[in-house]
């Protein structure tokens, strides 16, 4: 096949180009008109007109490439190392695209012992193997969706090419490739003057993966575990199965002041959701083969980017995890910058509810307004260790009727509430009144989306490189950057698969045709 190739590119003329195309266009045209498909319905001949529309558009795209192989002139090619190939020899390859399979006809420059280099392939900017760019973008967007054996079959279905589930896999992992140098030479728009709070959120979520793939300290405790039933795992097993991703988030908020009674009885009043200022400029992303202070300290490098004078108010909210909050304090000095840390309210609410559901008997009415009195509380000024107290004492006037469980949530949320760490971080009445958030909201969406939506579907057990390629895929749809991260990494691809080839980088034209030749082409 190559070589009928490689000569019809050499019996190809400019007058003689798209014949295959328009015969294709006007045998479709005379069968629209046939007696069988004018008394078709419109299913059959909608799905004719979509297959034949592809193949016209694959012969289109061929003879293009073949116009430019009768096009392609000799020129002097010299490798990186300095040594010029002088040996020329015609030649194709296949290529896999959006509509369907084509041949890319091209001189091949050789020197004994050296690489062969196809200046044609670089003017391209093909990927170095069968897949087009078009295939690969299609793959990193869907499987940053879908299962791989779904892309796999989406991809036969929209294309018509053939992808196995391994090369898909491939392609992700190198789609993903150019996310941490992307964010580096990202530039914000910056506003010194800006009243918007700069906000950085963060949380670990775990994802199952294979064993080789935990982190040491987990593989461990996994190789001595030994569970219950052979075939499969019971409730508690499978702890040992993950490993922690950290997740982030960097936005920009306007502020917004509240009461205690807004906080705690707003969520009812009508319209207070059309309220609430929405972030902006947010970016979301997470990563399970960092390590988790490495992360953080990505958040913070993305906020200076926002505010490199340090100008802006910034607040950190945390879950109160004793590391987590030591990695965000430790890069806030790295930075430079005063932060406001506040404890996530949503957390608090959770060991709240476990006190309240355990002197109450569970979630009744009678509970949820303890609850809710605590919670305002709280929010008015009223430290952790106050709440604790209170907690302790209505715990005491029904000793009796708490059993080891309940007496065991009880101690677990005054533990929570009373630590002295985390209560320097309750000052809730001082951040309604600034206008500050209070809530992860964002963080808590972000690790749904990007973790738990994709990554803990049934069955699921991920490789690490896996994984960590469909988190980045995922965070750039989240934050609106697909798009442009693509263009991003496409440039790059040529640097690394065709500039870095050549001396000096400098890729030799093989098509010096005067633009007013091409313009004659119809």
């Amino acid at each position: 096949m190559s070589a009928a190739y490689a000569k019809r590119a050499v019996d190809a003329s400019p007058s003689a180009t798209f014949e295959r195309a328009h015969a294709h266009a006007e045998e479709v045209g005379r069968r629209l008109q046939s007696k069988e498909l004018l008394r078709a319905e419109h299913g059959e001949v909608e799905e004719f007109i979509e297959k034949q529309g592809r193949e016209w558009a694959r012969l289109m795209m061929e003879e293009q490439f073949e116009l430019r192989a009768a096009m392609e002139q000799r020129v002097a090619v010299v490798g990186a190392e300095g040594v010029e190939r002088s040996r020329v020899r015609g030649g194709s390859l296949v290529l896999e695209t959006l509509v369907g399979t084509v041949a890319v006809p091209r001189l091949g420059y050789q020197k004994e012992g050296l690489c062969d280099l196809h200046p044609m392939d670089a003017a391209l900017n093909l990927a170095g193997d069968r897949y087009s760019f078009g295939v690969r973008k299609l793959t990193a967007k869907e499987s940053a969706r879908a299962s791989f054996d779904e892309v796999v079959e989406l991809i036969r279905e929209r294309t018509g090419a053939t992808v196995a589930k391994r090369q898909v896999e491939e392609m992700v992992a190198r789609a993903a490739r150019d996310f941490d140098k992307y964010y580096e030479v990202r530039q914000y728009e910056v506003d010194a003057a800006s009243e918007l709070l700069l906000v950085i959120s963060t949380d670990g979520k775990g994802i199952v993966m294979r064993h080789e793939d935990l982190r040491e300290a987990t593989r461990l405790a996994a190789e001595q575990k030994k569970n219950k039933l052979e075939t499969r795992l019971s409730p508690g097993e499978k702890a040992d199965r993950k490993r922690m991703a950290q997740v982030c988030a960097v936005y920009s908020i306007e502020l917004w002041h509240r009461t205690a009674n807004d906080v705690v009885h707003g969520h009812r009043a009508e319209g207070t959701d059309a309220m609430r200022p929405r972030p902006t400029e947010k970016r979301v992303w997470a990563s399970v083969a960092k390590e988790a202070r490495k992360v953080i300290r990505q958040a913070f490098e993305d906020a200076l980017l926002r505010d490199p004078e340090r100008r802006r108010r910034w607040v950190v909210l945390v879950d109160g995890e004793p590391r987590q909050l030591k990695a965000v304090k430790a890069e806030a000095r790295r930075a430079g910058v005063e932060v406001t840390l506040i404890l996530d309210i949503v957390h608090v609410i959770e060991y709240l509810w476990l006190a309240g559901r355990a002197l109450f008997g569970g979630s009744t009415p009678d509970a949820e307004k303890w609850v809710g009195d605590r919670l305002h509380a709280l929010l008015s000024g009223r430290s952790g260790g106050d709440v604790a107290g209170t907690i302790r004492r209505w715990a005491n006037s029904r000793k009796g009727q708490l059993d080891a469980a309940g007496l065991k949530a009880i101690g677990k949320a005054c533990g929570y509430l009373a630590d002295r760490t985390r209560t320097r971080l309750m000052h809730y009445a001082d951040a309604l009144r600034d206008g500050l958030p209070i809530a992860t909201g964002v963080i808590e969406g972000a690790c749904r989306y990007l973790v738990k939506d994709r990554m803990d579907r049934t069955g699921a057990c991920w490789s690490l490189d896996g994984a960590e390629a469909v988190l980045r895929l995922r965070a750039l749809r989240a934050s609106n950057d697909f798009d442009d991260y693509w263009l991003f990494h496409v440039a790059r691809e040529k640097e690394r698969n065709h500039c870095s080839r050549y001396a000096n980088g400098d890729i030799p034209d093989p098509l010096p045709v005067p633009v007013r030749h091409l313009r004659r082409v119809k």
